[in-house]
């Protein structure tokens, strides 16, 4: 019920705001599980989504957003509720699989479930290798992936930026994809290439340069480095 209010009330300030422009919308199933993936430019990107989109949608969130005290940490948790945010764990190992295994589970409740291949923000603009989380996502619960190419929200509220500027903003919900057809989920190769798959999609319709990597930091130590040659070669 809180997130229905907020996308009535929410949804008609955020089109004028960012001068909204939506493309592709019948594409989003009105019921049953989906599985949405798009690029990511800012941190606005998950309440961009879960307000134009046709239905209403979950997303992974920190859990410090729900952690806070006093009236500020109340504004928080209410907000992020209500536009469907989950909180969980950020980090590698256990916490990555545990933030895979709750998306999962809202698959399994019939409900849509957004994510971010590429892991974080694109700093430079352009689009980066997507990790295989989608694809064991879809796999799993059997479910289609829907790609969302995002423009513009990168002027509304810039990286490091703390405040909203108004700015004109797209969003284009991409033709269903099944990923069945790659193979199981505990197939490496089945995930990679799934995956790919989705990120052309992204790509086609975002316009954004490619980049051949993963949107991570330089590692910094050695170790770091062995670590993700070994993870990237097992994701081919």
């Amino acid at each position: 019920m809180l997130k229905t209010v907020s996308r009535l009330t929410l949804g008609p300030v955020a089109r004028g705001l960012f001068r909204a422009k939506i493309v592709g919308r019948r594409n989003v199933p009105k019921k049953g599980p989906v599985l949405l993936a798009s690029n990511h430019l800012s941190f606005i990107d998950s309440v961009v989504i879960t307000l134009f989109a046709p239905r209403p949608v979950s997303f992974l969130a920190k859990d410090s957003y729900f952690t806070g005290k006093g009236f500020k940490g109340f504004l928080s948790r209410t907000f992020f509720t209500s536009i469907g945010a989950i909180p969980v764990k950020r980090g590698a190992g256990q916490a990555a699989q545990d933030a895979l295994d709750a998306g999962l589970s809202l698959l399994h409740e019939g409900e849509a479930f957004a994510v971010y291949p590429e892991g974080t923000r694109s700093r430079d603009g352009r689009l980066y290798r997507g990790k295989t989380g989608v694809a064991w996502l879809a796999l799993n619960a059997g479910v289609p992936v829907i790609p969302v190419a995002l423009k513009g929200t990168d002027k509304v509220q810039p990286i490091g930026s703390n405040g909203i500027r108004p700015a004109k903003v797209s969003i284009e919900f991409g033709a269903p994809i099944d990923l069945s057809k790659h193979g199981k989920a505990d197939s490496g190769r089945a995930r990679r290439h799934a995956t790919d798959e989705v990120m052309d999609a992204i790509a086609a319709m975002s316009g954004q340069e490619r980049a051949g990597d993963y949107n991570e930091a330089p590692p910094k130590t050695f170790v770091e480095k062995v670590r993700r040659r070994f993870r990237s070669r097992n994701q081919l």
